[in-house]
């Protein structure tokens, strides 16, 4: 779509609420997440009494929202859990699990270790707050979805943008039509994963190797698979990470999902155009924090009742999207946005809380999880929207996978939403899971 022909009327502040206001848009939507007295979770802590949480994956984002909890009120990370024992209290994360003492847990491992321990926590009745992406793969998301609603925790993911003032803002303008019908979005084209074949290096003793790579193949220790951002880090190999789609992606098309209002949907179609998928194998460290393939450029339609929205992964912002409509643009980033009226953007919180979709605001990511367990309020990010936003991560993953597969790109694969599945292309759905390492296989939801 020739995006220079859109129009960019210059919509005022005064007719977009009047506009809104006389119902031109949809009514607002329920809120997803239930209180807790509505799903009869029994035993959380009361107003006065402090919420006690283990910290799991005790490294820099891990310390960070460890930090976060200990700054709230009525709140302690009480347990530091680490596979390198310098770092934590213990190693094993079983032991969070066990203790009665502890009402929540935080998930901050790398990606392969997500599934098993939210599960396991859920199935212990801990409350969860999952560093984001929720998961490794798409199957693995809507278990950990699953076992949070079946055993009624509230699972918070760390998607904090949705508790950013500027894109609750813009999201909910661009939700409540600022710039008309949406037409078209662009994402920026976040890099894929590559294959590790660094050499190994001896084992740190402080470190249980075996238990940090866990349901992933067991490869030979490198500090510089180790570490989450280095050179390049695990974040980049794929037998841990999606690469950079799953790291800044889940940030940056969460912000699609939620000014689109796909929280409980996603695109239907999925393509590639350009060169076919090239693997990249780094055999030795490789400077520069972002690493990854970027070819082929993934396209993917999502469905609004008409032609659709077509989103294009180039040339967006890092932190969100720039969205085209019919009266305008806008570009929402991280904690910050623009559009071609800047009137727009000029609407008080106030004005913004009485248009007619409402999206869930929060001030603090933590405090919002925290008052959640407490009080039942809404998640500013539910596990189940935690689990779409990644969804589309692991799908431009997946298409730049197949085009390498099929030696060619511009197939279209259809996607059902709502099954989870690929309805064209059975070779697609064989990336929906993997295999795990025998003795790391998830837990059964009873």
């Amino acid at each position: 779509m020739n995006k220079s022909v859109l129009k960019k009327s210059a919509i005022s502040r005064r007719q977009f609420l009047h506009r809104t206001a006389a119902g031109t848009v949809a009514a607002a939507s329920a809120p997803m997440f239930l209180p807790r007295h509505v799903l009869g979770i029994e035993g959380t802590p009361g107003a006065n009494e402090r919420i006690v949480v283990a910290c799991i994956g005790h490294g820099n984002r891990g310390r960070g929202v460890a930090n976060a909890v200990n700054r709230v009120q009525n709140a302690t990370v009480a347990l530091r859990v680490d596979v390198n024992k310098e770092r934590g209290d213990v190693q094993d994360y079983r032991v969070a699990l066990d203790r009665d003492d502890i009402d929540a847990v935080i998930i901050a491992t790398n990606e392969q270790w997500k599934a098993p321990i939210a599960i396991s926590a859920a199935m212990a009745g801990k409350h969860i707050y999952t560093e984001k992406p929720v998961s490794y793969t798409i199957a693995e998301g809507r278990k950990i979805v699953a076992a949070s609603r079946r055993y009624k925790v509230v699972h918070q993911v760390g998607s904090q943008q949705r508790s950013m003032l500027d894109n609750w803002r813009a999201c909910t303008l661009l939700r409540n039509g600022a710039i008309g019908k949406i037409k078209s979005v662009k994402a920026y084209n976040y890099q894929s994963p590559m294959n590790n074949a660094l050499p190994g290096e001896p084992v740190p003793e402080e470190i249980d190797w075996e238990m940090w790579c866990g349901p992933a193949p067991l490869v030979p220790y490198h500090p510089e698979i180790y570490v989450n951002r280095g050179n390049p880090g695990w974040l980049s190999f794929r037998a841990f990470s999606g690469g950079e789609l799953t790291g800044w992606g889940t940030h940056g098309l969460d912000q699609i999902q939620w000014a689109l209002g796909m929280d409980e949907s996603g695109p239907v179609e999925i393509w590639t155009e350009g060169p076919v998928f090239e693997p990249w194998i780094i055999t030795e460290p490789r400077p520069g924090r972002f690493h990854g393939p970027d070819k082929p450029k993934v396209y993917m339609r999502y469905d609004d009742g008409g032609e659709g929205i077509l989103m294009e992964m180039d040339g967006g912002p890092m932190g969100g999207g720039h969205f085209y409509g019919e009266d305008g643009d806008m570009r929402v980033d991280r904690n910050s946005s623009r559009a071609s009226s800047p009137e727009i953007l000029q609407v008080r919180p106030e004005e913004v809380e009485a248009l007619p979709i409402q999206l869930v605001r929060s001030a603090n990511h933590i405090q919002n999880w925290l008052d959640a367990i407490k009080e039942g309020t809404p998640l500013a990010t539910d596990v189940e929207i935690g689990h779409r936003s990644a969804t589309v991560c692991h799908l431009a993953n997946i298409a730049r996978w197949m085009s390498e597969l099929m030696g060619e790109t511009g197939f279209r694969f259809k996607w059902d939403p709502q099954a989870e599945q690929f309805t064209n292309s059975p070779e697609a759905n064989q990336f929906l899971d993997y295999e795990r390492r025998e003795g790391y296989e998830l837990p059964e939801i009873g």
